[in-house]
């Protein structure tokens, strides 16, 4: 098992591809924080993969405020004794074209997703550093690489979390904590999913591989850059878009 004993936290892990890194993560012997805003499907897919023989906990966060952050590494640390992953993950979006978002939309996309991020790894950066390792994955985008239409907000946000994770990586290399990123593509996620199909063709018809990726291909990126297959990989945003043309 490429995580056996391993305590990770894993944020937006209700749903979606942080759902998805939950169940590989437990696959591979990890003991998984399952962090999400959502209370309701974070108690029940906390229950659902207990049932499978998985050791997992479910706690509440709004990665936004840093006293609810502060609380969730300190129930962590109580409960499994150590963390040694942090895949910030959870992230929103608030789409619009630049002269219709509003800037409420704006600073709330930014907030969650840049503060978020900033939040989580600075309150858990102090319990890798004593241990002398660790490792943290962030999650960017392809529009933080790119830019896409109507994604103002969210295109900032994930460039920055580039920006951090190539400035943390320069930080922290030195105490033993592994930084990365994963830049995930157009994903099959239940966001898109609603989508008119239209527009999920469209989406395809960009990408070499011609079809969206699934949350497990990002959560097998995940799985990589938290395992000791990946130690000397530092600094790096990985992409996994399926060969993307924009």
């Amino acid at each position: 098992m490429k995580l056996k004993d391993k305590v990770a936290i894993i944020t937006g892990a209700a749903n979606g591809i942080g759902l998805a890194a939950a169940e590989r993560f437990s696959q591979e012997g990890a003991k998984v924080i399952l962090a999400d805003y959502d209370a309701e499907a974070g108690a029940a897919k906390e229950k659902e993969l207990t049932k499978l023989g998985y050791e997992v906990s479910f706690i509440q966060v709004d990665v936004a405020n840093r006293q609810s952050v502060d609380a969730l590494i300190e129930q962590t640390i109580n409960h499994f004794g150590q963390i040694d992953i942090l895949i910030n993950n959870a992230g929103i979006t608030r789409d619009a074209m630049l002269t219709k978002m509003t800037p409420e939309d704006f600073s709330t996309v930014l907030h969650v997703n840049i503060t978020g991020v900033f939040n989580c790894t600075q309150a858990v950066v102090p319990h890798l550093v004593k241990q002398g390792h660790g490792k943290i994955i962030n999650t960017s985008s392809v529009s933080g690489v790119y830019g896409n239409v109507g994604q103002t907000n969210y295109a900032a946000s994930k460039a920055a979390v580039i920006g951090m994770t190539k400035t943390w990586a320069k930080e922290l290399g030195r105490k033993g904590i592994n930084v990365n990123a994963v830049a995930p593509g157009f994903t099959n996620t239940a966001m898109v999913a609603k989508m008119p199909e239209n527009i999920i063709n469209q989406m395809k018809s960009v990408v070499s591989l011609q079809r969206l990726g699934e949350p497990t291909d990002i959560a097998n990126a995940y799985l990589f850059l938290a395992s000791e297959e990946s130690s000397y990989v530092h600094g790096h945003v990985l992409q996994v878009d399926g060969g993307i043309m924009m």
